[in-house]
This record gives structure tokens, sequence and C-alpha cells, in this order.
């Protein structure tokens, strides 16, 4: 039952909204259309075309290319129910039968305009979802996309009308009048007849499309990004205190770029991020297993409420069955994560001939480790150790998100533990001896779990298997039983399809991860993992639909940095964060784990 009432309850599209959404589209499309070819406007697609809503003008480009942009950039509002999209189509429809009737004097036009409003206005009630979390950040990214887009339709328009251009302008000439006209001044490329008007009027509606939609974003209100307040963080750090032996990602739940909904008992909590529409959770929830499904129904109602789409990334196998029980959403194998016994590990033995051989090479050359609480290193050491961090992390695109803290030495996080590797140089670099560096997080009382891993790239090679070695050795002095390594996505598919007698699917699946490995650095993680003769844990994506795993997948890839389509500063310009001060509502720290990477 409890099923049946979540899958009910559950943020589904409805089909009215998914229906008009992409009748917007499809008129969208046919308006661009109508606005850049000349041909379309006397075909019988064209035809079509006029009586449809949204094509405001059909004896205007112009006009017909603003529309189509317009309902465009609606039509996936409306899809997901939002109710600011909803009240610019039903403004929209009613302009659009104004007009088919004003100049074209279209029953028909008017009477299929108003035949999309009435569902409109009638499932108004599907139309409800309440705005994403935004910055005016935006206005800068609808800028560049919509200058994009504006710049390649402009080039079409110009070059379409080849018949009644005069002369032969090169491609150079074409894109300096695209420009021009995007401003509203007349280029270097003239046509005969109307045409010049028919380019200019175009090209004009495109570039003020452009400027108004970026004016709006930018002077909106600003709804900033949901982020873990101080109240929140106190409250996660109480259930984690009691219940944070259970999940190794626990600790994770910490990241000050996350928010958070609690059980209505306050006894359990999801933390998520929300990343290109998805509502993304990562872990298990947080708290006493039994109040597990109050805080799920939360974070499902608030997924509901904005129309977002819900994903869990790396719940256990216990996480998995309690969230498709409570919410009918389903789960898929995502990977599996190296946890190692201290009391079991050992370097002897055939098994682990090849670190044991590694890590006494090392120490020949030199290198020595120390093993230590964030709360007993002195303040200059831990700056030394977080500048040294930032620099030495390999993309400037900062990676990590359901595996990773996204700070270093903050005073709240005094029981972490950090390893670090050091050899004295004739020629010490800007941070002394340091060559390497470990963070892990708390599990619970008796584990730690691998947050990041950087190293000087001109130290030795092995560097973080000699830190890890040191930090599993080290581990009984801490208390620790049990230590999470990193994260392998697909590695039973790996290991299986290097076996004898693995078939040919396969066979074939896993040379794709291989060659993806290039990339994404799957199968080394994988070997990386498998030297320390763990025992494997199986981590589950939790997912709504087959369908939304390819936007599921893409949202998770920005959130681990994988992704990026923000425009960074350069590093130069980067402002250095203070020991301790926490971060903006919209990132985090400057320091972010490579564990997941």
């Amino acid at each position: 039952m409890n099923r049946v009432r979540h899958l009910l309850r559950g943020p589904r599209p409805e089909a009215v909204p998914l229906l008009v959404g992409r009748a917007c589209a499809l008129v969208g499309a046919l308006d661009i259309a109508a606005g850049v070819f000349p041909r379309f406007r006397h075909s019988r697609m064209h035809a079509i075309a006029e009586v449809l809503p949204g094509a405001l003008g059909p004896f205007a480009a112009a006009l017909s290319l603003s529309t189509g942009v317009l309902l465009l950039l609606l039509a996936h509002g409306l899809k997901r129910g939002k109710r600011r999209a909803w009240r610019a189509a039903v403004a929209l429809l009613p302009a659009g039968a104004v007009a088919q009737f004003t100049y074209r004097h279209s029953i028909v036009g008017v009477l299929i305009s108003l035949a999309l409003l009435a569902p409109l206005l009638r499932h108004r009630d599907q139309f409800d979802a309440l705005p994403d979390p935004r910055s005016r950040w935006r206005a800068l990214a609808n800028f560049v996309l919509m200058s994009a887009g504006s710049l390649l339709l402009g080039l079409l328009i110009v070059s379409v009308h080849t018949e009644r251009m005069v002369g032969d302008p090169s491609l150079a000439d074409r894109i300096t009048h695209v420009i021009y006209g995007l401003f509203g001044f007349e280029g270097p490329v003239d046509y005969q007849g109307n045409t010049s008007w028919t380019v200019a009027f175009s090209l004009g509606a495109l570039g003020l499309l452009t400027a108004v939609t970026t004016i709006y974003l930018a002077f909106r209100p600003e709804h900033p990004a949901a982020h873990l307040t101080e109240e929140d963080e106190a409250k996660l750090r109480a259930l984690l205190e009691r219940h944070g032996g259970r999940d190794s990602l626990g600790h994770f739940a910490l990241r000050r770029d996350k928010a958070v909904v609690f059980s209505p008992s306050g006894k359990a909590a999801v933390t998520y991020r929300v990343v290109s529409g998805v509502m993304l959770a990562s872990g298990d929830p947080i708290g006493d297993v039994e109040a597990w499904p109050g805080a799920i129904e939360r974070f499902m109602d608030e997924a509901r409420a904005h129309s977002w789409t819900p994903a869990v990334m790396g719940c256990s196998e216990t996480g998995g069955e309690v969230w498709t029980r409570e919410t009918g959403l389903d789960a898929l194998e995502l990977g599996d994560e190296a946890v190692v016994d201290v009391a079991d590990f050992s370097l002897a033995g055939r098994a682990m001939r090849n670190v044991r051989q590694m890590v006494k090479r090392i120490e020949r050359a030199g290198y020595e480790t120390r093993v230590r609480r964030v709360r007993d290193l002195g303040d200059a050491e831990l700056e030394r150790i977080r500048r040294a961090a930032d620099d030495w992390r390999g993309t400037d695109t900062e990676r990590g998100f359901s595996m990773a803290l996204g700070r270093v030495g903050d005073p709240a996080d005094g029981d972490c533990l950090i390893a670090t590797a050091h050899k004295q140089d004739d020629h010490p670099g800007p941070y002394g001896d340091l060559k390497a560096i470990l963070h892990f997080v708390p599990w619970g009382t008796d584990g730690a779990s691998l947050d990041l891993m950087r190293r000087d790239r001109s130290a030795d090679p092995g560097m973080n298997e000699l830190l890890i070695v040191a930090a599993l050795q080290a581990a009984p002095k801490f208390g620790i039983a049990r230590v999470s390594l990193n994260f392998a996505m697909f590695r039973s598919a790996l290991a299986r399809g290097e076996k004898i007698g693995a078939g040919p699917v396969l066979r074939a699946w896993r040379g794709l991860l291989v060659f993806l490995s290039r990339w994404f650095q799957i199968e080394s993680l994988y070997k990386f993992n498998a030297k320390f003769q763990p025992r494997w844990e199986p981590r589950f994506v939790v997912y709504r639909a087959s369908a939304d795993l390819p936007r599921i997948g893409f949202a998770a890839m920005q959130a681990e940095g994988f992704v990026n389509l923000a425009l960074p500063l350069p590093r130069f310009l980067r402002r250095r964060r203070p020991a301790g001060r926490r971060p903006c509502a919209h990132g985090t720290t400057t320091e972010r784990s490579v564990r997941t990477a």
C-alpha cells in the first residue's frame, strides 16, 4: 500500500503538461523555420504552421523567429509543470489569437490558439511547480548561450537568401553582417528587393530577444541555491554522532553546498543538491533507520513541489531497499565501494607483493609518513597542507560530491585524519618537505572514509599507496577498525569481463568501460582499489524511470565536476578562503576530493 500511495504522490510528469510542452516545442520549431527559410513560408508545412498557436506574424519573419524562440524556451518549463511557464503561455496564446485575427483574419488560427489555451486553464492545478534555485549567474549563461544561438541562426538567415544576394560575400563578411545586425546596424552583405529588410528585422529581433531575456534574468529577484545552514549542520552532526557508523558516506552529508530535509520526528534526514532539474541525494539517509521513511517522504514531496527529478547516487543495499519500498522508485547497481578491515590487513603474502615492494622502494628513497587528527595539527602546518591540496589539484574544475567533503582543516572537522608524506630536498618547493596528502573523514567512532588524495607532481610514483598503507597501519592507534577507500564504478562488470569464459556481451561491455576509462578512470580506480585486497560493498543509483537515467547521469557528472557548464575565473583571480570560514550558498572551499575522479 505504501508503494502504491507514493507512486501516486511521486513527482511523475502529468499528461497535460507533457502534451502542452511538446506542442509548444513543435510550434516554436515551425515558427523558427518560417522565419529562417523563405521557401518554407510558401510550403504546405507553413500553411499548417500559420494556424498553430504562437505563429503571431505569418508575414513577419522577425516576429516568427522571436515567437519560436520564446516558445522553445517555455516548452521545457511547461513539461515540468512550472507555474511561471504556464503564466507566460497563458499570456502568449491569447496574443497569438489576436495576431491571427488582426493580421490574417484567421478564425481557424484563433480557434486553435484558444483550443490549446482551454486545457491550460482547465488543468492549471497541474502547473503548480515552484521555481528552481537560481542566481544572477544565469543571466551570464543566458547571454552566452543566446548569443551563440543567435549567431548561428543569423548566419543561417543571411546564407539562405543566396538567389537575392548581391555578389558572393565571404564567410567573414556574413559573420560580420550577422554581428552588426544583432546590434541593429547594416552590415556588408546586400540583397535585392525587400530581402535586406527581412534579414535586418530578423537579426534585430534575435539581438533584442537576447538582450531582453538577459536583462530579465539579471534583474529578477534572486532565489539562491539551497545550502546547509549552521542549524542544519548541528542537527546532522548530532544524528551522525548517534548513527554515523552505519554508512561510510554519512559524513559527506555535511558538505555545505547541499540542502537537507528532515523527517517529521527529526530523527532522520536526507541531504541533496539540485543540478539541472535533478534532485540528487547521495548515500543513505542520515539517522535512525526507523525514521528513514519520514525523511524520504519529505524528499519526494519537495521533488514534486518543484517538479524535480528525484535520484539517489551511491546508496547501500539497505538504503536502496528502503528507497524502492517507500517510493516505488527503481534501483540499479552502480559499482562497489572498497572497504578494508584493519585487523585483516597485512603487507605479507604474494597478493600484496607489488604494494609491499613499492612501499619499501619509496621508503628507501627517503620518504617518511605522518598520520594525525586534524585537531592535532598547528595552524601554520594546516594552512600549508590546505594550500598544497589546492595547488596540486589535477584539474581547474573541482571534483567530488557523493564521496567528498569539499574542505580541509575546518575547525568543526577535528576528528578527520590527515596522512602526509615528507622528504627532505636540497631545493625544497613552496611547501617545504610536504610531498603528498590523504584526507579521511570519520565513519562513526571506529571507521574512516577516504576523502581526497593529492600529491606533488614531482614526487616519486606510489605516494597514494604509501599513505594508504601508513594510514591502515596507524589506524589501531586511533581506534579505527575499518577504512573505506575509493568507489569503483561498474566494478563487477570489469571483474567478470576479464575472466575466462566471459560471453561476448560482457566482453563488449568491459571493452566500452575500458575505453571510457581514458577520461573517467573507471578501470584504473578498480585496479588501484584491488591492490589492498578489500571487501566490496555494492552501491546503487535509485531513479524514477529508465528514461530519466541519461539526465540523472549528466546531473551526477555535473555535481562530481566532470562536466562544468559554469565559467570559472582564472586561477590567479580566485580569492583564497581563510581557514575555518564557512563557504557561501553557491560553492564550497577550494579543496575538493578526487576520490571519484
